[in-house]
């Protein structure tokens, strides 16, 4: 068996259960090489999270289809100036694909997919920046992927590595706070405003006019792979690259895609906040055809599940001032925070913050009185390092399947997505994992986007 065979292999993963390799990495035997050969599909922004964490393995690939990402951190991360560069992901997985262990995705969210697929297609180990996917079915075509190819998974979701998610699940296990029926998590944003150039106008702008103007596109940017599955007719608008195609449909998925799998992590997580469901629109504020709303609330229906009481979970985004609302269970300050997690629980309530940790009972009293007493009994091992670290340690054999593997990201997504496109339609949605959405079949448009030819993955995968 050769290194190539060996890395492979040893994450192979079964139907029910993470089967762990025969051999470590760097032990004597199959490789006496530690490190893994690692590439990244998106070299600037938000990679940053993932160059840290793998910098002490080989860097050996970078693709992006604007060449100024690669400049944005070969400073920190020296690696960077050596590994070789690419424009397209797949010219650079099928002309080093024998030199490539693992695939850090670092794209915009609407070419996610295509990216995680054709990594584990060849049989690399994939980690994922959140949101996993852009549609419902993209996010259940990589859950059946995971089995397939047998590799190691991973939605980089920092807040699932925390103690504090654990924490809150082993609280909960111990009944401290009874059935949870009613759970509010709120988050601020999107703020949409003008782009100004030259200044770090963060994630969210509108375009001077709708349909937004067109613009030239820059010299270092391949716009047709930018655009990857979606329409190749689609021209160029400074508000989409390099940060601002969050807000928009075609691309992201708004606030949604980027705090919901923060903030909502501990209570999907806890409360098994997947499968059947009805969601519903309550509120909604802006938006149109191109954009997302600037503010909205969501709510899921969930019936009982795994002995766990009928459960209503609402999601708010928007202005700090709209989210932050006095109840009666929170007695830390006045209003409730504008950002995290509040769990109605028959006997205490409880709250985690934006990345679903920091955890305490809404009631200080009862939480000073809680902590006198004694935490109950740690039941979960503690994570250290991050989703990265996780996923490397779990690819050498040195730890346990990611928690965030797709097996959890995929269900975790769906969820999110559900929520993202009642706020883009309106109305209730009513969902079966199985069936899909049962009760407005003009939404399955939206259920799977059309992908254009070049960019199709995984359809053998549902035959």
């Amino acid at each position: 068996m050769n290194r190539r065979q060996f890395i492979q292999t040893s994450a192979a993963v079964s139907a029910g259960a993470f089967v762990m390799p025969r051999f470590s990495i760097g032990q004597p035997g199959p490789s006496a090489n530690s490190k893994l050969n690692v590439a990244m599909i998106g070299a600037g922004n938000i990679a940053a999270m993932a160059y840290g964490p793998c910098s002490g393995e080989n860097l050996v690939a970078l693709a992006d289809v604007d060449s100024r990402m690669f400049l944005q951190h070969q400073e920190k991360h020296p690696q960077v100036k050596a590994a070789k560069k690419f424009a397209d992901f797949r010219e650079m997985l099928d002309k080093m694909g024998d030199q490539i262990d693992a695939v850090c995705i670092n794209t915009p969210d609407h070419t996610h997919f295509a990216a995680t697929m054709h990594a584990m297609e060849m049989g690399k180990h994939v980690c994922t920046q959140k949101p996993l996917t852009h549609n419902i079915w993209q996010a259940q075509t990589l859950q059946k992927a995971k089995h397939k190819y047998g590799v190691v998974t991973n939605m980089a979701v920092q807040g699932h590595t925390f103690n504090g998610i654990r924490t809150m699940k082993e609280w909960y296990e111990a009944d401290v706070f009874g059935q949870i029926r009613e759970i509010h998590a709120v988050k601020k944003g999107p703020s949409i405003w003008p782009l100004q150039p030259g200044k770090n106008n963060g994630y969210f702008h509108s375009p001077e006019s709708f349909p937004p103007p067109v613009h030239p596109v820059p010299d270092e940017l391949n716009w047709d792979l930018w655009l990857g599955p979606n329409p190749a007719d689609t021209t160029f608008n400074n508000t989409y690259h390099p940060k601002s195609w969050r807000g928009y449909h075609s691309f992201g998925n708004g606030t949604f895609g980027d705090w919901f799998p923060h903030v909502a992590d501990a209570a999907v997580y806890i409360l098994d906040l997947t499968g059947p469901v009805t969601v519903e629109l309550e509120s909604s504020e802006g938006g149109n055809d191109w954009m997302v709303p600037n503010a909205n609330t969501v709510r899921w229906d969930f019936p009982a599940r795994n002995g766990k009481a009928p459960c209503t979970f609402r999601w708010s985004n928007g202005k700090p001032e709209d989210l932050a609302v006095a109840r009666e269970e929170w007695t830390w300050s006045e209003k409730m925070p504008s950002d995290g997690t509040l769990f109605v629980g028959d006997k205490q309530s409880g709250y985690t913050d934006s990345r679903s940790n920091n955890p305490r009972l809404a009631n200080k009293e009862a939480m000073r009185a809680f902590k006198e007493a004694g935490f109950p009994e740690q039941k979960y091992d503690r994570i250290k390092g991050g989703p990265f670290i996780e996923w490397i340690k779990a690819i050498k054999g040195e730890g346990p399947e990611p928690g965030a593997n797709f097996d959890f990201a995929s269900p975790f997504t769906v969820t999110m997505l559900l929520g993202v496109l009642v706020a883009r339609f309106g109305g209730r949605i009513e969902w079966d994992p199985v069936k899909g959405i049962t009760n407005r079949p003009e939404l399955n448009a939206y259920f799977k986007e059309p992908a254009r030819a070049g960019w199709t993955y995984g359809e053998d995968l549902w035959v």
